[in-house]
């Protein structure tokens, strides 16, 4: 079985940038935007504006989390040219690495680290935004993108959709 396919025709141009800049945006957008958002609510657990023994925990799926989307990152930038596509359809299929375990690794992992954020932060805010990633993903994103890659890799995908599961467990033989 191949780990990837690619459709018959000729991708178009394309909107893409280094894989560099992908990696500085995510660890921007995940470090910045759950600390700015823990600001707007007290941060529950925290002792003297320091995180209590608990909140540290959840730099364990902070960093589950990260690692994924870097995994992530890696593995779309070697079907581009170590560059990252920044449209909705890809001109490949992944189906190696984590993609073997989710259709949506990368998605899962950013919720794995956000959720992580709300352990450290301990705060309600962060946990409200998590709460509406999770909601965007679920009932808008995935199945708008699982609606794209079907119309473009046709049977392949849904083989695919199949053996892997949306989110996560033990691909089907």
């Amino acid at each position: 079985m191949n780990t990837t396919d690619k459709p018959n025709q000729a991708p178009s141009k394309r909107a893409s940038i280094p894989l560099w800049i992908g990696f500085i945006a995510a660890t921007l957008v995940w470090e910045v935007i759950p600390w700015a958002i823990s600001l707007l609510m007290p941060h529950y657990g925290w002792v003297a504006g320091q995180p209590g023994s608990w909140n540290w925990l959840g730099l364990i799926p902070v960093a589950l989390g990260t690692a994924g989307l870097f995994w992530g990152l890696l593995l779309h930038s070697a079907q581009s040219s170590q560059r990252l596509d920044m449209e909705m359809a890809k001109t490949y299929l992944l189906r190696n690495g984590p993609y073997r375990f989710s259709r949506n690794p990368m998605y899962l992992s950013e919720l794995t680290l956000m959720f992580g954020w709300v352990i450290f932060y301990g705060s309600v805010a962060v946990l409200i935004g998590f709460v509406v990633w999770w909601a965007f993903f679920n009932f808008f994103q995935v199945p708008q993108e699982e609606r794209v890659m079907e119309a473009r890799f046709g049977e392949a995908y849904r083989e695919y959709k199949k053996k892997v599961p949306r989110w996560f467990g033990k691909a089907q033989p």
